[in-house]
């Protein structure tokens, strides 16, 4: 009789994750994102989150929220002890103790405390894998050098490398090209992927001609032609065809968000104040335009500014100012003063835009609880937002409302965001199969030939 050895069960590792203040902050769902493992909130988080639980901004406001959840969940048993969570996990608050990291990370340091007790929970146990979570690069670094496993939070990223530019290229036989100049809308079934996508044709037989077809797709496998009347917007016309292919989404109302990516000098911001005071001044689409964008400051800040809101705001909106003045001095107008007619300066016609409420620039952190029907809405500099602050902008939009987000991925002063985890690039990713949505990439600057050379080789 022969037996047959059997091999013991390999017992499984228990994934622990100890998350940093800052995951906290940038997403206030994070607890509940671990699946079924245990996930570890230092005090030392949630002494910091104490400190932020006052102020009126969107970091603020994630605080007070996680502070609810911990104690919504402390009344399904001992937060020490552990409590269950959605997806079959548990949680817990501990603190740290001492450690043989002592000597290694100072106490009196918060992000200290929070590595303390990752490295206790490591060494504790053999069968538990303990994984740092944090936004914070050089915490991150600090646990690799204790030689604990981290990580960032990577729920809401994506890879930028593959990011949707909003175009394809395609060769194709001269007989489709003939074909879509020929119908109004042209049907094939391998063209396009996304509503709103943009098809170069290009002739595959001959190459020594250039017979070529800019097409934007419908539906998957439908295309149609560019308006003629989008070539030219509030006198701007487009430089290149990334620049023409903006200018289609931004002037379709059927689009209600568009996101524009591109480096300095593209011309993201000035098309979207050219369509936006196109679509509203000529074509009164609109009630009005609201620009806003973030209050981060690149480089050192400037500290406390004197003067009213609308001072303060003034220093932040100088870009959509200088864009302003550029488009609006190509359209000079004329006011009757008795029976004289006096020119408008530029200036008199940007505040007198701003004074009747035609134009409006606001902070985003006032933007947070408003409706905002019948306006296009344009978010500048909108790579500093998180996925969150993204949605809650977005998510203000009423009806007849557009919605515009530019940035530049590779320009980010949020020190918790990169160019695949920031709000823009994840908006685009997961909005580009809706209909309502349209993107472009801009990779050509447009601005002047330092501003372009400053872009290719600094």
């Amino acid at each position: 009789m022969s037996t047959k050895k059997t091999t013991p069960a390999r017992k499984s590792v228990i994934k622990t994750f100890v998350l940093d203040t800052n995951v906290l902050l940038h997403n206030a769902e994070c607890i509940e994102a671990f699946a079924d493992n245990r996930v570890v909130i230092p005090m030392a988080v949630i002494e910091e989150l104490d400190k932020f639980k006052t102020h009126n901004d969107e970091l603020g406001r994630n605080a007070r929220h996680v502070i609810r959840r911990l104690d919504i969940l402390r009344a399904e048993g001992n937060l020490r002890d552990g409590v269950p969570i959605r997806g079959g996990g548990s949680l817990q608050i501990l603190s740290a103790k001492n450690s043989d990291a002592d000597g290694m990370l100072q106490e009196n340091i918060p992000d200290n405390r929070i590595l303390r007790l990752a490295y206790e929970l490591a060494s504790a146990s053999e069968n538990e894998e303990v994984i740092f979570v944090s936004k914070d690069i050089n915490a991150r670094l600090k646990a690799d050098a204790l030689g604990l496993p981290a990580m960032d939070f990577e729920k809401e990223k994506v890879n930028f490398d593959e990011l949707f530019c909003g175009y394809s290229e395609v060769e194709v036989p001269l007989a489709q090209i003939n074909g879509f100049f020929k119908a109004r809308e042209y049907k094939h079934s391998s063209l396009g992927t996304y509503p709103n996508e943009f098809i170069l044709m290009r002739e595959r037989t001959n190459r020594n001609r250039k017979s070529t077809a800019l097409a934007r797709v419908v539906e998957p496998g439908v295309l149609t032609h560019l308006s003629s009347e989008t070539e030219r917007v509030w006198n701007i016309l487009a430089r290149n065809r990334e620049q023409r292919m903006a200018l289609e989404l931004l002037m379709d109302p059927a689009i209600q968000i568009v996101t524009l990516v591109g480096q300095a000098g593209t011309g993201k911001t000035l098309l979207a104040l050219a369509a936006a005071l196109q679509s509203t001044l000529k074509h009164h689409r609109y009630d009005r335009i609201l620009v806003s964008r973030p209050i981060i400051p690149m480089g050192k800040d400037i500290g406390y500014l004197p003067g009213s809101k609308d001072e303060k705001l003034s220093h932040w909106m100088l870009p959509i100012f200088d864009n302003l003045t550029y488009l609006l001095s190509e359209n000079q107008d004329t006011t009757t003063a008795g029976k004289k007619k006096v020119k408008m300066t530029t200036r008199d016609r940007i505040e007198a835009l701003i004074d009747n409420n035609t134009i409006e620039l606001e902070a985003l952190t006032y933007i947070r609880g408003r409706s905002i029907p019948g306006q296009y809405v344009i978010v500048d500099e909108a790579q500093n937002l998180t996925p969150h602050e993204v949605k809650t902008i977005v998510s203000r939009a009423g009806e007849n409302t557009k919605m515009v987000l530019t940035g530049d991925p590779y320009q980010i002063d949020n020190p918790y965001l990169d160019a695949s985890s920031n709000g823009l690039t994840y908006a685009t990713e997961r909005l580009k199969s809706l209909k309502i949505h349209g993107h472009m990439t801009l990779k050509t600057s447009e601005r002047s030939a330092l501003a372009a050379a400053a872009a290719q080789y600094l």
